[in-house]
């Protein structure tokens, strides 16, 4: 669904001539057809990893720059190659859902960010469901990643008496995606009492 959308408002702007004077200025539109956006789309899924919604924003961002040359429409020609693309295999949207959460939690960011941006990436819900459950069920061992780099809580060097500080540090977990609750209680466990929480979290 988030692919189509993004299909249809480019669609609107390629019929409706919507390209910038600056655009048209810099550079000459260079020609483009279905065949070579079959292998713009290839080039782009062999470097990146990527869901169907930002491969179809790719793809219209060169159909807009470009001068399309074929008697088909252009953003149905678009349509096509993403949906041939996943079909192929080269665009899983489930399987990027995973691997972008996964390495999200993993840099000590939380549910809400994981969230945040599985729907940037254009993912339906659907698709994003087990990702978002892996990451609320990380949420203990990513925030203690997190407050471990950020050297919060039990891995601070002394205890936080100021209460604006303790605040900022609420506000930084919370920049992170994580809960208000989940941050004040890591933020309330002494320096050096960590292995409770990490035995919960079940972090080595």
């Amino acid at each position: 669904m988030a692919s189509l959308v993004v299909l249809n408002q480019a669609r609107l702007w390629h019929k409706h001539g919507m390209v910038t004077s600056r655009a048209r200025s810099d550079r000459a539109r260079k020609p483009l057809g279905a065949a070579r956006l079959d292998e713009l789309a290839l080039a782009y899924v062999a470097r990146f990893a990527t869901s169907r919604a930002k491969l179809a924003r790719y793809l219209s961002r060169k159909i807009r720059e470009s001068e399309w040359t074929d008697a088909g429409d252009a953003m149905t020609a678009c349509e096509t190659v993403v949906a041939k693309m996943e079909r192929l295999g080269f665009v899983d949207d489930r399987q990027y859902a995973a691997m972008r959460g996964g390495a999200m939690t993993r840099r000590g960011l939380g549910v809400r960010r994981v969230k945040a941006q599985l729907w940037v990436d254009g993912i339906d819900a659907a698709d994003s469901g087990e990702a978002i459950e892996a990451a609320e069920g990380a949420a203990l061992a990513s925030a203690l990643g997190f407050a471990r780099r950020r050297r919060f809580g039990p891995y601070a060097t002394a205890a936080v008496i100021d209460p604006a500080l303790r605040e900022r540090q609420v506000a930084a977990f919370v920049r992170a995606g994580h809960s208000l609750g989940l941050a004040r209680r890591i933020l309330a466990t002494a320096p050096g009492d960590e292995a409770a929480l990490d035995d919960e979290a079940g972090l080595d």
